[in-house]
């Protein structure tokens, strides 16, 4: 029986992989409302709300959760990537529609007629104030303001000294660090940006000695912490509401706008606090925080629990192997034809190796946020990303194999007067396959690990709990990630061992493992 030839084996190994990515759940298409959260728990908490209140009305409803910050999930509200999501009144003036709020009107601005009918042009609608306003303090820890003397934000003026770490959108924020600074005259050099979850740790620690908070915050109580004076009233009121599409009541019925009006003036700041503290300090999962809410406040019954840690691993492992997979098959596809043609065309293929070597130095978390204008936010996003970082190695290495095949081997074959393809497909792909599967498997392996960074934007998978587990500051969450992805990686650096024994020739193996 004639053997298969590698592009076969390849192939097959890319019809198999591009299967495994479609038994993965499909992604709800129109008929799903899409919630989505910004990644610290009161966000989370709230998009929780919203979510089981749709779904007790017979709503389809995904919650795509801790996307990132307030430019990402705004952007995907307004492309319809998502329907719903939680904002702050004053977020929305000062980094939303601050350009608009430039151009109005002094007797108009921060007017609720005129929000609403800026963002109505932008096919927004927002709900009435959910009823707590949590707004943006400095804090530091009790006794180390005690031991500095200071108790208001003025008083940190003249001491150069002290280290700030603050969150990374405050740091850029129109009415974060910058304006903040210049307000009271703050002289503080040593400012870095940091997640605002390890923000609070960085300060229980020393490392810091000043962060922002919200005033909802858990960690207030947790960690002892003093939120200074505001003596200038530098910070504006930072109402909690529900920003939404304008389309929504279209799509599905006047029941989804009045589920989200029923927590309008529905939560005190008192409330929201011990909320956020359920699933920050007593580690209670957050849809079971919202669930409890909404029992207690709204007598909601048939809350959805969730799933079982195990099906949820599953579903998660699953999601990765479709965001690894599909990403894996189409790189395949693209990069292995590639490397040919740079084999075979010197000149341009410099320039077809410079192309993919610049894509891999791109950060990958820079690369996943330029896809949302182009694909949007979930696993299409992801699998470009992941696409793309996949193809230097395999491209690379397909060329690295062509061109080190010896002259005299390539002279046997032409004297053998076969055609250049099938040179190509008989004698120099088989030759160098082993270097083709090794790079195919180093895109593999690099994927697993990258792929986690798909869940900041609603693309799932491993990242997932660990992202959440980090926010919660839970080392069992954080586990329930990074374990099945490590377990992952090894299992496709294991599949590619046997996999290279029935690509791989014979004669081409390592002596051992012919």
């Amino acid at each position: 029986m004639i053997r298969r030839t590698l592009l076969q084996r390849l192939c097959a190994l890319s019809a198999a992989l591009f299967a495994l990515g479609h038994s993965a759940p499909a992604q709800a298409a129109a008929e799903t409302l899409h919630v989505a959260s910004k990644a610290f728990t009161e966000s989370v908490i709230l998009a929780e709300m919203v979510t089981e209140l749709e779904r007790a009305a017979g709503i389809r409803v995904e919650h795509r959760v801790g996307l990132g910050g307030t430019r990402l999930v705004w952007d995907a509200l307004v492309s319809g990537s998502v329907d719903v999501y939680p904002e702050y009144s004053g977020t929305l003036l000062d980094e939303v529609l601050s350009a608009e709020l430039a151009q109005a009107p002094a007797s108009a601005r921060e007017s609720r007629d005129w929000l609403t009918r800026a963002l109505a042009a932008h096919g927004v609608g927002m709900s009435e104030p959910l009823g707590f306003n949590n707004t943006y303090a400095i804090g530091v820890k009790a006794e180390h303001a005690k031991v500095l003397g200071i108790s208001r934000i003025s008083e940190l003026r003249g001491r150069p000294e002290l280290h700030f770490g603050f969150s990374s959108e405050f740091l850029s924020r129109h009415d974060g660090w910058p304006a903040l600074r210049e307000r009271y005259g703050l002289t503080q050099s040593h400012v870095q940006g940091l997640d605002h979850d390890l923000a609070y740790r960085a300060l229980e620690s020393g490392s810091i000695d000043a962060t922002d908070l919200y005033t909802t915050d858990a960690e207030i109580r947790r960690y002892q912490l003093l939120a200074l004076e505001d003596d200038l009233r530098f910070f504006k009121r930072y109402d909690a509401l529900l920003l939404y599409r304008l389309d929504v009541e279209t799509r599905f019925g006047p029941g989804a706008l009045s589920q989200l009006r029923r927590l309008q003036g529905g939560i005190s700041a008192e409330q929201m606090s011990a909320l956020n503290a359920r699933a920050k300090l007593d580690r209670v999962p957050e849809a079971a925080v919202a669930a409890a809410f909404l029992r207690e406040h709204f007598a909601l019954a048939q809350i959805n629990q969730g799933h079982g840690a195990a099906r949820m691993i599953l579903a998660r492992t699953l999601e990765h192997l479709w965001l690894v997979g599909v990403s894996l098959f189409a790189a395949m596809v693209v990069a292995v034809p590639l490397g040919v043609f740079a084999a075979k065309k010197p000149k341009l293929g410099q320039i077809v190796l410079a192309a993919v070597g610049v894509i891999q130095t791109l950060p990958t978390l820079a690369l996943l946020v330029f896809m949302i204008p182009l694909f949007g936010i979930g696993g299409l996003p992801a699998v470009v990303a992941l696409f793309l970082y996949s193809l230097l190695p395999i491209v690379r290495n397909t060329h690295a194999g062509l061109t080190g095949i010896p002259h005299a081997l390539l002279e046997s074959a032409q004297a053998l007067g076969l055609p250049p393809a099938a040179q190509l497909r008989l004698i120099e792909l088989p030759l160098a396959s082993p270097l083709i599967l090794a790079g195919i498997k180093s895109a593999a392996v690099i994927n697993v690990g990258t792929a986690t960074l798909g869940a900041l934007i609603g693309a799932g998978g491993l990242g997932q709990p660990i992202f959440t587990g980090i926010r919660l500051d839970n080392l069992s969450l954080i586990l329930q990630g990074a374990i099945p992805a490590s377990l992952l990686a090894l299992a496709v650096q294991a599949a590619f061992e046997l996999i290279e024994r029935w690509v791989v020739p014979r004669g081409l193996r390592p002596q051992s493992d012919a």
